[in-house]
């Protein structure tokens, strides 16, 4: 007889957190679909993710330093290689000790979503969604609005309780968000919610959020001004549980690890923002109409048993949140994100900021309560617009990431447009900045950057212009192509690792210089 469901904390698959990623992975799962899933089939794909960077072993890393270095490709022996000296000591139910669970772990989030649907002996499937999400990351520069359509409409639908999961809880977790916040609004005039009070948003039972509002400001009266322990948050998220095992839901996960995951996840559909220096999250008013769509639409839903039927419900778009436009116009959205760019610059020392940036040049988790919750290709865009604005008194910095109602980055500049614009009296200058390192830089990088740069050559013929491409490390290809397009088009592109960028912050008084140093 089955064992009866019990009360779990939500926690999505974190292997999977960047959007680009999941989609990359999911490109490569696309050229098989429809194809029968055998081991043969899986280890195909494990040589393509290989193969195209997507996963690294310890093998690779221990011996093949300078292929890695250089972006150099794999052939098909090495490939070999690599994955029969590389065993995965892991075991996803459905799938065979190594590889096969491996493979299940990269693509489980994705199934869940409803981006993909796969099962062993069946064909592979992926959703219009899925497709949806493909085209949006591959588009240059990334489409950074519909990226976030993709997942608002995968985690208005998402259901604690769906086939993929054996749960006790009955809820829809962004409904159950936004509804709690509205009630906290009509009772109290504010909807903000703090983040220690999110595991009670993890572990509640049910979809109740009158109850829940109820639950959170009870806690709050008998505890005020958010004085809050973690030993009394994680002991009332057990008792939302019924459980006292303190090894299958360690302290650790209940009141760090699931909240930093959740805020990250319920802000990628960009509804939500961070306020109170990322203590307390809120709506976004700048997408009030769509928040309000989601709780009239999706708020009661139906039930899926059948796997097949709930990846069919998950992976349909529901074009009308896709077609809501935001609530504020573009140039109060303008307004708030300088404005807000100009407090991060007096708050912060330079030192901390560079300090950020060598988390993401070292692959270090942020400490910072704010800035760990931006994902890592936006959080270096915004940092660089810091860095810049912090060096250089005189440049107007105007960067391209879109923001939500507190000026916080929400996504990445999208394509078409340079990630930074730099002005002074007689500098016009880009920025682009990229966590991606390898001979890739060139096609999907310094290609584009030329571009860019000769268009605004063109339309500001009168003054110094010139492009500064960041990343952790260039690759000297990039090198290469920048002294070849000095020579042939007369464009002035300046490659600076991270090191050498922070360095060239801290040794020069105007922009241009960096070209120099």
């Amino acid at each position: 007889m089955p064992k009866k469901p019990k009360y779990k904390i939500l926690s999505f698959s974190t292997t999977m957190r960047n959007p680009k990623r999941i989609a990359a992975f999911l490109e490569v799962l696309a050229r098989f679909e429809n194809r029968t899933l055998t081991h043969a089939l899986i280890m195909q794909i494990v040589a393509l993710l290989i193969q195209e960077r997507l996963y690294e072993t310890e093998y690779e890393r221990k011996f093949y330093k300078e292929k890695l270095k250089n972006g150099l490709e794999f052939n098909q022996t090495e490939i070999q290689e690599i994955i029969i000296n590389s065993p995965q000591d892991h075991k996803e139910a459905g799938f065979e000790h190594g590889w096969e669970s491996r493979f299940d772990t990269w693509y489980k989030l994705s199934k869940e979503l409803g981006f993909c649907y796969y099962q062993m002996g069946k064909p592979l499937l992926i959703s219009n969604v899925g497709h949806i999400l493909i085209n949006a990351v591959q588009t240059e520069g990334e489409d950074g609005v519909r990226v976030a359509g993709v997942f608002l409409n995968a985690l208005m639908k998402y259901q604690r309780n769906n086939p993929f999961r054996r749960v006790r809880n009955e809820n829809a977790p962004l409904p159950l968000l936004l509804n709690t916040m509205r009630v906290l609004k009509e009772k109290t005039g504010d909807s903000k919610i703090h983040t220690q009070e999110i595991p009670f948003l993890l572990c509640w039972q049910d979809g109740d959020h009158k109850a829940l509002a109820d639950y959170i400001l009870d806690f709050r009266y008998a505890n005020p001004h958010f004085q809050y322990s973690d030993d009394l948050i994680y002991e009332k998220a057990l008792k939302l549980l019924e459980s006292t095992n303190t090894n299958r839901f360690k302290k650790s996960q209940v009141c760090q690890e699931g909240v930093d995951d959740y805020i990250r996840k319920m802000r990628q559909t960009q509804l939500i923002t961070l306020r109170g220096g990322g203590f307390f999250i809120d709506i976004n008013t700048f997408e009030s109409a769509k928040a309000d769509y989601v709780i009239q639409h999706y708020t009661n839903y139906l039930k899926h048993k059948d796997r097949l039927s709930y990846f069919n419900y998950m992976g349909t778009i529901d074009g009308v949140i896709l077609d809501i436009s935001t609530s504020i116009d573009p140039t109060t959205q303008e307004s708030v994100k300088l404005k807000t760019l100009q407090h991060f610059s007096n708050t912060y020392t330079p030192k901390q900021i560079f300090d950020e940036l060598e988390n993401l040049n070292g692959k270090k988790s942020s400490k910072d309560t704010l800035f760990k919750l931006i994902p890592e290709p936006t959080r270096l865009e915004f940092l660089t617009s810091i860095a810049l604005k912090q060096a250089y008194k005189n440049l107007e910095v105007l960067p391209n990431y879109s923001v939500d109602d507190e000026g916080l980055p929400t996504s990445h500049a999208s394509g078409g447009k340079p990630d930074i614009l730099c002005y002074d009296p007689s500098t016009h200058a880009i920025a682009e900045v990229s966590l991606l390192c390898g001979r890739a830089q060139l096609a999907n990088e310094l290609i584009p950057i030329a571009r860019h740069l000769a268009d605004e050559k063109t339309q500001h013929p009168s003054k110094h212009n010139f492009a500064l491409f960041i990343a952790p490390k260039i690759h000297e290809d990039c090198q290469r192509y920048a002294r070849f397009v000095k020579h042939d088009e007369n464009l002035e592109i300046c490659n600076l690792d991270i090191k050498g960028f922070i360095k060239g912050l801290q040794n020069t008084i105007h922009i241009a210089e960096l070209l120099h140093g």
